[in-house]
């Protein structure tokens, strides 16, 4: 089997296109979640901190000379981030607990009662057959 006809067979199985699904899914929540914090959540947080920007929360290391730009300590932005990973952390917590409960329950289920054996469906033939004489 050649290496390209290897991945291709690799790659189609159901489990890694999955994978590939949720990933893509995944990266655009992620957007979506930096959406909610920067536009949404974070003004009016700022707003009652006396309107405070927090992208332009920051603390100067070094000033900037001959025309270069300050070095700056950006924890305006590093706080936006830890709240768009607490969400993003919580969304992920929620699916894998339904997942879970979905899982528990389909255990609770009761299986179905196993097959005879040979030996048994042998045993129950002799018996229909001496009941029969």
């Amino acid at each position: 089997m050649s290496m390209m006809q290897e991945f291709k067979k690799f790659a189609m199985r159901g489990n890694v296109m999955d994978m590939a699904i949720g990933i893509i899914i995944g990266a655009a929540f992620g957007k979506i979640v930096s959406s909610l914090v920067a536009d949404v959540i974070m003004p009016p947080i700022g707003l009652l901190l006396s309107g405070v920007n927090f992208a332009d929360l920051a603390w100067k290391i070094h000033e900037g000379t001959d025309g270069a730009e300050p070095v700056l300590l950006k924890y305006g932005t590093f706080i936006t981030t830890i709240i768009d990973f607490i969400i993003i952390a919580f969304v992920i917590f929620m699916v894998v607990k339904g997942i879970n409960s979905m899982k528990k329950k389909e255990e609770e289920k009761p299986a179905a009662p196993p097959a005879p054996s040979k030996e048994e469906v042998l045993l129950a033939e002799i018996r229909d057959e001496l009941r029969k004489r």
